[in-house]
């Protein structure tokens, strides 16, 4: 029979048999015993991929926190764990709900009649997208968004005043998961001061990668998520960060860089911070011929080589290269792509 060993520090196989070991010589003769069974494995030829696994853990993109753009008690706050989508309220301060809604520009300004810009025509789209008509989407601040205004005050039970600003309203990309409540029901706030901490509902792995294996990671290579139970999806890394970060110290103390990894719709659950497995791509091998692991067997004088069989069984030595996915790469004279070696028979 076979029998994996490990040599240098890598996998091999050995031929043993009953009464001794059978070992190989570079002429391909055995030294001793008979010859054991075996079954046979083909010499392929493609690339040939190596992958290192690190810990990572799946949670929600886009973390930032809320700021509160009024001072006052607050009178209610979401869950954490909650969604809140375009129209719906952040917080209320003082009996006032703060609302959602989209656009990338922060609400910096009171926006009233006679004012004009990209921030006048971010609120525009979101009355016309909350069902509030007569409107002209243009970024022109006119006595109908105005009137548009007054409509969606009453709606929400705020003054009707015409002007919105930033006690009344929150400006965030899309959708928001809240993560954290920094200011509950019952706490006083200030302008200024941060009241939630908010992710997008984009599903995303996020890896505190080692700083000194920031190589694995490549923006829009392809990795493998393992989930918990056991489950397997593909990914995609959507972002490296470009700064490391120190934590701990002395031994203890680690640099991480942080990489991001979207999933896509791949389904992966709604627990936050669940702990998963990330295949990172670490050497790449192309167009190379390559054998199973087991099929490698230790030569007497050292060095390595494969079993062919072709009719017969000789050995033939060969030079290894890189491992990967439960091969290795292999060269020498007289190998060729589609020719049967020996692996251990089951």
């Amino acid at each position: 029979m076979r029998r994996a060993v490990v040599a240098g520090g890598l996998a091999v196989v050995v031929v043993v048999v009953v009464g001794g070991a059978v070992a190989w010589t570079r002429d391909g003769s055995q030294a001793q015993g008979a010859q054991a069974p075996l079954a046979t494995a083909v010499v392929s030829r493609g690339d040939l991929v190596d992958t290192e696994k690190v810990d990572g853990k799946l949670t929600y993109g886009d973390v930032r926190d809320v700021w509160a753009g009024a001072s006052g008690v607050v009178t209610w706050a979401p869950e954490a764990g909650a969604t809140v989508e375009r129209g719906e309220t952040l917080l209320s301060v003082a009996g006032r709900p703060v609302t959602l809604m989209y656009g990338g520009r922060p609400m910096y300004r009171t926006l009233r009649e006679g004012v004009s810009g990209k921030d006048v025509r971010q609120l525009e789209e979101n009355l016309r997208a909350l069902g509030y008509g007569g409107i002209t989407v243009d970024g022109e601040f006119t006595g109908a968004t105005g009137a548009a205004v007054e409509e969606w005050q009453d709606d929400r039970g705020l003054e009707e005043t015409g002007r919105v600003d930033a006690g009344q309203v929150v400006f965030l990309g899309g959708a928001v998961r809240v993560r954290e409540v920094k200011a509950p029901e019952g706490k006083r706030v200030a302008q200024g001061q941060p009241a939630l901490t908010v992710a997008g509902t984009r599903r995303v792995v996020h890896v505190d990668l080692d700083a000194d294996k920031q190589d694995l990671a490549k923006k829009g290579a392809r990795v493998s998520v393992e989930l918990p139970g056991g489950a397997t999806v593909k990914g995609t890394i959507s972002e490296v960060g470009g700064v490391a970060q120190t934590t701990g110290s002395g031994q203890d103390q680690k640099t991480t860089v942080g990489v991001d990894i979207s999933v896509g719709n791949a389904k992966t659950g709604r627990l936050d911070e669940a702990p998963v497995s990330v295949e990172l791509e670490s050497e790449r091998r192309k167009g190379v011929l390559s054998v199973p692991v087991e099929a490698l067997l230790a030569l007497r004088e050292g060095g390595f080589g494969v079993e062919v069989v072709d009719g017969s069984r000789r050995l033939l030595p060969v030079e290894v290269g890189a491992f990967g996915g439960g091969r290795v790469e292999v060269a020498g004279g007289g190998l060729r792509e589609g020719m049967k070696v020996g692996v251990p028979a089951e």
